[in-house]
């Protein structure tokens, strides 16, 4: 009886700390949907509109923030910081360089993250040695492709090996994703790297325009941010039970 009542106990609790994470999620999705309910592709760059931008990620940094203390700054919360920097930024065009820096620092603070002792380490299965083999094709096979684009660029001498070091930083974020072996950081990952390829086919010309090619950058943009923060949450809420399971 002992056993089911605190199997029961267990389930409440962990119950509870769902609606819980969704109340607290509520103004992330409700200042995403203010970003989309305001965007047109006429919209002209603004302190206003980099506020509206950025609120979402900022939100959400808040939120791991309070969940997970202090333990996360110089992890998810710091990664989150530097993406809403990145999003001002690329609000204005002339300011992409100093976008993708800011992104850039994002991805390592999210890979040192990924290494803490809070995440399971799942790097000896097969799928994953896959995965890894997958991702790093991808991230070489992509920058080689864009390479040619990037050379008719009139700031390549700069541009090419910074986005050169980006795509690495990136790919190195998605295969200590994959290590992890937690879905929500995995899946949060390969959607940030879904959403900077549909930036740069735009943002370097490679294809036309796309009608709705700002919102899917934007969406998988989004989501990939609220996964790896709920994926970081869980790591901290996991890591937790299992210190009170060894200390019963």
């Amino acid at each position: 009886m002992d056993i089911l009542e605190t199997h029961a106990y267990h389930r409440r609790q962990r119950r509870n700390k769902s609606c819980a994470l969704f109340l607290s999620l509520l103004p992330f999705f409700l200042s995403a949907a203010l970003y989309f309910y305001l965007w047109t592709p006429a919209s002209p760059p603004s302190i206003m509109f980099a506020g509206v931008k950025s609120a979402p990620v900022l939100i959400l940094a808040a939120v791991v923030l309070s969940w997970n203390g202090g333990q996360s700054v110089l992890g998810v919360v710091g990664g989150l910081v530097f993406s809403a920097v990145g999003d001002c930024c690329l609000v204005w065009p002339e300011l992409f360089l100093h976008g993708m820096g800011a992104f850039a620092v994002a991805h390592l603070l999210y890979s040192v993250s990924f290494l803490s002792s809070r995440y399971t380490k799942n790097s000896s299965s097969c799928w994953s040695r896959f995965l890894y083999l997958i991702l790093f094709m991808v991230g070489g096979g992509y920058y080689t492709f864009l390479f040619p684009f990037l050379q008719k660029d009139p700031n390549s001498e700069v541009l090419t090996p910074a986005v050169g070091v980006y795509f690495v930083l990136i790919t190195l974020m998605g295969l200590l994703a994959a290590r992890t072996g937690n879905i929500a950081t995995l899946l949060g990952s390969l959607s940030f790297m879904v959403s900077d390829a549909t930036l740069s086919l735009q943002v370097f010309k490679v294809v036309a325009p796309m009608q709705h090619g700002t919102t899917v950058v934007m969406v998988t943009y989004y989501l990939a941010q609220l996964l790896i923060a709920v994926g970081d949450m869980q790591a901290v809420e996991d890591t937790d039970e299992f210190s009170k399971w060894k200390r019963s």
